[in-house]
């Protein structure tokens, strides 16, 4: 287990469409560590292979170490609710930058766990916002390409004079 570099915005790694894990072997379970050692690093409470320039369909939520990590190889939407959602979301690839983003409340989500075996699972409300967030970073869509043209070049902005 190791805490790896994370990948900083605007690194093209994080527009990079990962690829579904095949083989589910020791080596997917070393990566899902190293990913929860460096979420808890960073700090965050979501993570993809992605993140650490891995591009494979892996993400890693965990709220807190009471409840525990959960895993998710190769997730994929299956039903997402009319009703949505406002939640401040930001990225550990994009530290102290966050805003107001507009998601379906509730999904339900298939996916493997680091055996293979496939799961459903209904999400709604914080754990819902979290799933669609990482499942987009899977898709090469950075969390900001949700927001307003005028809101991302803002934020954008503000990023790059952070990092001067």
């Amino acid at each position: 287990m190791a805490v790896r570099p994370i990948l900083r915005f605007p690194d093209v790694g994080l527009r990079t469409v990962c690829e579904p894990v095949e083989v589910f072997d020791e080596r997917l379970y070393k990566l899902a560590n190293d990913l929860l050692d460096t979420m808890r690093a960073a700090p965050g409470v979501g993570i993809t292979a992605a993140h650490i320039g891995v591009f494979l369909r892996v993400v890693v939520i965990e709220f807190s170490r009471d409840d525990g990590p959960r895993y998710y190889v190769n997730p994929e939407i299956m039903i997402a609710s009319d009703e949505t959602i406002r939640h401040v979301e930001g990225s550990i690839s994009m530290p102290g930058m966050t805003d107001e983003v507009v998601r379906p409340k509730a999904i339900r989500v298939r996916y493997r766990d680091l055996t293979g075996a496939e799961h459903e699972e209904d999400a709604q409300d914080f754990l819902a916002v979290c799933i669609q967030h990482e499942i987009d970073q899977l898709d090469g869509v950075f969390w900001t390409q949700r927001l307003s043209r005028l809101k991302r070049e803002r934020l954008v902005k503000r990023w790059d004079k952070s990092r001067n």
